[in-house]
């Protein structure tokens, strides 16, 4: 796709929310079950269900998938098809292109040893290795532009309160 199919595409979607704002509004979901007697979940995915369990610094053996991992992986997935279609609409030629997400929690948070030491992850970072043609300040727009409408990203750096309830 080039720029100006990006532009034929979105363009009727930009006209509707500008008129219908309420139209914009993307509900997003995710459903787990507890089907297993271990400490699992497992989560319906768009490639079948993934069982999530209990990373190896809190006493998994790591053969269920790890939700911090998970959460890195969606992160990927949201700043790469961000990254590629803010590329498409610059007309920038981006070619062997890899974007990776790296984190870490202490897991003294997580399991109660120390109040003091914070619940999850304490810092992201995203990195895009790509060859290019374009200029640095290309480049840098490109990654800045990558960064700002990046919904995952967004969330990560502190938008969405979280509400835990029983439903």
């Amino acid at each position: 796709m080039d720029a100006t199919a990006l532009r034929e595409l979105q363009k009727p979607l930009k006209d509707q929310y500008k008129e219908q704002p309420e139209a914009a509004l993307a509900p997003l979901h995710a459903v787990g079950t507890f089907t297993d007697g271990d400490i699992t979940c497992t989560v319906d995915t768009w490639a079948g269900p993934i069982t999530a369990g209990l990373h190896p610094t809190t006493g998994g053996d790591g053969s269920e998938a790890c939700s911090g991992d998970m959460l890195l992986q969606a992160l990927v997935a949201c700043a790469g098809v961000t990254f590629r279609s803010v590329a498409t609409a610059m007309s920038l030629d981006i070619r062997n292109a890899q974007v990776r997400a790296d984190g870490a929690f202490d897991a003294r948070g997580t399991l109660g040893i120390d109040r003091d030491v914070p619940v999850g992850m304490t810092d992201i970072s995203l990195t895009f290795t790509f060859d290019t043609d374009a200029d640095d300040a290309k480049v840098a727009k490109l990654l800045e532009l990558t960064e700002r409408y990046c919904v995952v990203a967004r969330t990560l750096a502190g938008s969405a309160p979280v509400a835990i309830r029983r439903g």
